[in-house]
């Protein structure tokens, strides 16, 4: 089984994830590009599960979401990297910020989500599905 270590800035908190991730997503929400502090963020959702603390210990943040459900944030308390997040949406996934795995070999995003709050000049990639938001959940 394939894992991964995910470790934030200043390296104490560090988060092991087992498995593949269920999905890859980009997202351009606007609470995304604060809590980043870039245009958007990227995801990999495991199966929380899969994912569990390998060292440190994380303080937590609690907020609604664009979507309408709550997320909760998990980050260093000494660096304050936002590591992982536990969205309430998904309460079978949690999300982990990809580049905390310092893998330029990790996998592209296969969707980009809250597109409607992405920045005009930013171009997307052909591969990656864009939706105006989150894509509708099928039964």
């Amino acid at each position: 089984m394939t894992a991964r270590v995910a470790t934030c800035h200043c390296g104490l908190l560090q988060l092991r994830c087992s498995g593949d991730p269920a999905k890859i997503s980009m997202c351009h929400c606007r609470d995304c590009q604060r809590r980043t502090g870039s245009l958007f963020s990227v995801a990999a959702f495991f199966p929380r599960e899969g994912v569990a603390l390998a060292a440190g210990s994380a303080q937590s943040f609690r907020r609604p979401s664009a979507s309408g459900h709550d997320v909760t944030f998990h980050f260093c308390a000494d660096c304050g990297s936002n590591l992982w997040w536990e969205p309430d949406r998904m309460p079978h996934l949690s999300g982990v910020a990809v580049g905390a795995f310092a893998d330029p070999n990790f996998p592209m995003p296969e969707q980009a989500v809250w597109c409607e709050d992405r920045h005009a000049w930013l171009d997307l990639p052909p591969a990656i599905a864009a939706h105006a938001r989150n894509p509708v959940k099928r039964a």
